[in-house]
């Protein structure tokens, strides 16, 4: 196979600030071990996240030139509806200014106290805004999905057994909605089949509930439709992503991930008394219903984003780009979650060093020493973000993985740059029995991971 190329050329370049491993460790010692609090441009190699720290390309910069700012019924926002409706069949359309908020309006609006929301697997603020509602957020991944090694080609599936007999348990009456996340960024960034989601959503509507999508990086997990399931090597990822959609009764997105742009999302669907009571809300928190906290500019930018998100040339790029980092991590003994997913590379915390122990945060640990060996930043998705303490005993409750997400901007990063990346993963792995665990010095009562502080142990 010959290189995997950028299909794109560069115009226009930011400088990276090299630093020293002493500096490094200044600076992790100031923020209290958690790279969150790191100042950006002390990071060399950017990995934190996919969410909003996309390149834009020189259409949706055009765009943004075209912009309609005006408060009410801009050009912009027609564009943008036009765009969200074209690809994904919903007929109501909200923006937001960004996923979670697109989230906490839904949730507000059909969950109250002693409610379920299943999902296949809820991501941070997605639970937060679930439990922020009084609801419960119920997982109920396929068990392959919690296994670091299967190579389920559809480990993001949802175990459509576990959902029928969480209806029966819990009664339709108490489940407002079901949610999907595509793709299923918890359990690594695996996409959800479409045979899985056409079976949940005859289930959902079996019973009578709606199934909305999570759509951050619908057209990602559209790509892997067309290379790993049968019958959609022809269909285009518009087409994948439009056949997605058609099973779905709404959607909530941060269109800083497949939608190409730094800020915005939006909430959609079929349901119009729904859709008035939310809008209810967006005037009260975001903003006019036709710009919903959105500058014109960022709507243009994302209704031209959302089509380069589905381009043949640039999603086989994407996930070979993502893919070329785990073989190289894999070749030289890594443990990271296979395949690898779309948007990032998952470090497998828990193989990677198995001596510390999951209270000890071994997550947090491998986090710090990439970036204090090579300026590197990732986020951990373990314990530290889905554990908790238990209130009766005030022990850390383990998550089901200690995982470290290396989130791949889009359009961002050269073959060099994650090379480089490869490099300081395997130096730190080869010293891994040098690394101990971490504590806690401060959390937060919700999303804790975002402001916690930390040290080491002895």
């Amino acid at each position: 196979m010959r290189t995997i190329i950028e299909p794109f050329r560069i115009k226009s370049v930011e400088p990276i600030r090299m630093t020293t491993a002493a500096e490094r460790e200044g600076h992790l010692r100031e923020a209290g071990y958690n790279v969150f609090l790191l100042h950006s441009d002390d990071v060399l190699i950017d990995l934190l996240t996919d969410s909003g720290t996309a390149a834009m390309s020189a259409e949706q910069w055009a765009a943004v030139m075209r912009a309609d700012e005006a408060y009410a019924g801009a050009r912009s926002w027609f564009r943008f509806e036009a765009a969200v409706r074209d690809i994904t069949g919903l007929p109501i359309v909200m923006p937001t200014h960004q996923g979670r908020a697109a989230e906490r309006i839904l949730f507000g609006a059909v969950c109250k106290p002693g409610d379920v929301v299943p999902n296949n697997t809820h991501f941070d603020t997605t639970r937060a805004n679930v439990e922020a509602a009084g609801a419960r957020a119920v997982d109920l991944v396929i068990p392959e999905g919690r296994d670091p090694q299967s190579r389920h080609p559809f480990k993001g599936n949802m175990n459509v057994d576990a959902l029928r007999a969480l209806l029966e348990r819990e009664g339709a009456g108490r489940v407002p909605l079901v949610m999907l996340t595509l793709t299923n960024n918890s359990a690594g960034g695996q996409p959800v089949s479409m045979a899985n989601v056409r079976e949940v959503a005859s289930v959902c509507r079996a019973h009578g509930i709606p199934l909305y999508l999570d759509a951050c990086r619908f057209a990602e997990n559209a790509w892997f439709i067309r290379e790993r399931e049968e019958g959609f090597a022809d269909w285009t990822p518009l087409a994948i992503a439009r056949e997605l959609f058609r099973h779905a009764d709404g959607a909530t997105m941060s269109a800083k991930k497949d939608g190409m742009a730094n800020i915005g999302g939006f909430l959609a669907t079929r349901d119009e008394r729904l859709a008035q009571r939310e809008r209810d809300v967006l005037i009260l928190t975001e903003g006019f219903p036709t710009y919903g906290g959105l500058a014109g500019r960022d709507l243009d930018a994302i209704a031209t984003g959302l089509y380069e998100a589905l381009d043949a040339d640039y999603l086989r790029y994407r996930i070979r780009a993502t893919g070329y980092l785990g073989e190289k991590l894999l070749a030289a003994g890594v443990p990271i979650v296979e395949p690898p997913g779309g948007h990032a590379i998952y470090l497998d915390a828990a193989r990677f060093l198995p001596h510390i122990a999951p209270r000890e945060l071994p997550g947090q640990s491998l986090v710090a020493e990439l970036y204090r060996v090579a300026g590197v930043r990732g986020v951990e998705v373990g314990t530290v973000m889905f554990g908790g303490r238990d209130p009766a005993t005030g022990l850390e409750r383990p998550s089901p993985m200690e995982l470290v997400r290396l989130a791949i901007p889009r359009r961002v990063y050269t073959q060099s740059h994650i090379d480089y990346v490869a490099e300081a993963v395997i130096e730190v792995f080869e010293r891994r029995h040098a690394l101990r665990g971490m504590r806690f010095t401060f959390e937060a009562p919700t999303l804790r991971h975002f402001t916690a502080r930390f040290e080491p142990l002895p």
